[in-house]
């Protein structure tokens, strides 16, 4: 026999879960208002805008695509791009397996009162606003007085460094600052992954002979892998976002050849230059490549391992 399953109508979803949809209108009116409603200023990318004529009195660029072509055809083009690739590969690969690593190994840890301990001081960071982070890292690094700058001149016997300025210092100081500041925080959903594993698949393991290792290779990684892979495509759909705050906040005048990226690029060409339609069109590019790149990787890990966002 064959159950046939009954449609339900909109409205008749909404009588029986009215509480659901009260709970979720919050936010999707925030959604709406912050998150759609602002997309219609996309069409100032096309357009050459003039802010007392306003978005639609303004009058469309002649060709289209001008302000791209304007764009590409720029030394800075290459430049921003490059410089926001290397540097989000680059935190890719040495930020990314960091909060898997540490909460394999808080896992580990019996003790109760330690292992919370030791979460709570490890995601603190993440709470300090950006620019109490870059004036940490500009004490900390001070050629005078900053400590690691005194234990580099006691253990090198040279100058001291110029870390917030050399552009060969710019990656290793914002990738490591980066990941003392998230790891604790991005540990959390794989710690949360951890908590749902069966004691049983731990006890029958005990029981086998295998040591921690065997179990945290065996157990806890095939585990976590699922939530590992999604957070990785979305990683990959953010490799062209670079948040200019940090970023913009360390840039000096030697290392900007490898600082300038495009959100930063984006900020000074559009609030400080008041090139307003430009700024927009390489933000709607970079964000084009993103979904470009998040849509492609999504596809690729639900073909080879059925594990996807969407």
């Amino acid at each position: 026999m064959v159950c046939m399953k009954k449609k339900v109508s909109i409205a008749a979803s909404f009588r029986q879960n009215w509480q659901l949809y009260v709970l979720t209108a919050p936010a999707l009116v925030w959604l709406a208002v912050f998150a759609y409603a602002p997309l219609y200023g996309l069409v100032i990318a096309f357009k050459d805008f003039k802010p007392r004529a306003g978005i639609l009195a303004s009058p469309w660029a002649r060709p289209l695509f001008k302000h791209f072509a304007e764009f590409f055809s720029t030394n800075m083009a290459w430049t921003t791009i490059s410089n926001t690739l290397i540097l989000s590969l680059e935190t890719l690969v040495f930020s990314f397996p960091i909060p898997i690593i540490f909460a394999l190994l808080l896992n580990q840890i019996r003790t109760r009162r330690l292992r919370k301990a030791i979460q709570t001081l490890s995601y603190a960071p993440f709470f300090i606003s950006t620019v109490v982070v870059v004036s940490i890292l500009t004490v900390v690094l001070s050629p005078g007085s900053g400590f690691v700058n005194v234990l580099y001149q006691k253990l090198s016997g040279g100058a001291p460094a110029l870390f917030m300025s050399r552009p060969e210092y710019f990656r290793p100081v914002y990738i490591i600052s980066g990941i003392w500041q998230s790891m604790g925080f991005n540990a959390i959903i794989y710690i949360a992954a951890l908590a749902g594993v069966s004691p049983d698949l731990y006890e029958a393991a005990i029981v086998d002979g295998a040591t921690k290792f065997q179990r945290i290779l065996h157990i806890d990684i095939p585990s976590i892998l699922p939530t590992a892979m999604i957070m990785f495509v979305l990683a990959l759909g953010g490799l062209m976002s670079v948040g200019y705050e940090k970023v913009f906040l360390m840039q000096r005048g030697m290392n900007t050849v490898v600082s300038e990226v495009i959100s930063t690029y984006v900020y000074k060409t559009g609030l400080q230059s008041a090139q307003y339609s430009f700024a927009t069109a390489v933000g709607l590019f970079n964000s084009l490549v993103n979904f470009v790149i998040l849509v492609t990787c999504n596809w690729v890990t639900k073909k080879t391992s059925d594990v996807s966002i969407f």
